[in-house]
């Protein structure tokens, strides 16, 4: 295996981020990432898996590359989904956090009556879902539409956008975001 430093800079490049866009992922200062990367410092166990974490990818996985053909099972039971929301109006259940290399944020999400996202979020990404169930209000800089059962939408993430539910029963939504955020 390559020197940890050239292995993440390796990650990064693949995932088309410059050291400042992963530092901002990780809340890692840019300064540590360089010098991890040429390998002038060596990382904590928690910076190291705040970087990983950022760039989609496990401590587990990155020690393993290479060296196994250790399986990863491609389907996931709803058990499986990891909440990565605040539980109570507001679920976002993260599919496949477990998959190495991981370049997609799949979300199973789920909104209560009257909640909202929060705050309008940009962030360097492109996202695209599907309502499966109820009414959302989605906000994506200047722009609103209601979205229904079976209407979508896609866009660059670096935008500020927000989602609301604004029908009279739970809302569902498929979601995908890549590069992910989580």
């Amino acid at each position: 295996m390559p020197k940890i430093g050239a292995h993440i800079k390796r990650l990064r490049l693949r995932r088309r981020l410059s050291v400042r866009d992963l530092a901002k992922r990780s809340g890692i200062a840019h300064a540590t990432i360089s010098l991890i990367e040429r390998d002038k410092t060596s990382p904590s166990i928690d910076t190291l898996a705040a970087i990983l974490d950022s760039l989609g990818t496990t401590l587990d996985s990155f020690f393993t590359s290479g060296h196994t053909t250790r399986h990863v099972s491609p389907f996931y039971r709803h058990d499986d989904f990891v909440e990565i929301g605040d539980k109570n109006k507001l679920s976002y259940r993260m599919i496949g956090v477990n998959h190495p290399n991981r370049s997609i944020l799949m979300l199973y999400e789920v909104y209560e009556v009257g909640a909202d996202s929060g705050l309008a979020l940009s962030h360097e990404a492109q996202e695209a879902g599907v309502v499966v169930q109820g009414e959302v209000e989605v906000t994506v800089g200047e722009q609103t539409q209601v979205l229904g059962a079976g209407d979508g939408y896609y866009f660059d993430s670096n935008e500020p956008h927000t989602f609301r539910n604004v029908g009279k029963t739970k809302a569902i939504i498929i979601s995908a975001v890549t590069p992910p955020s989580y």
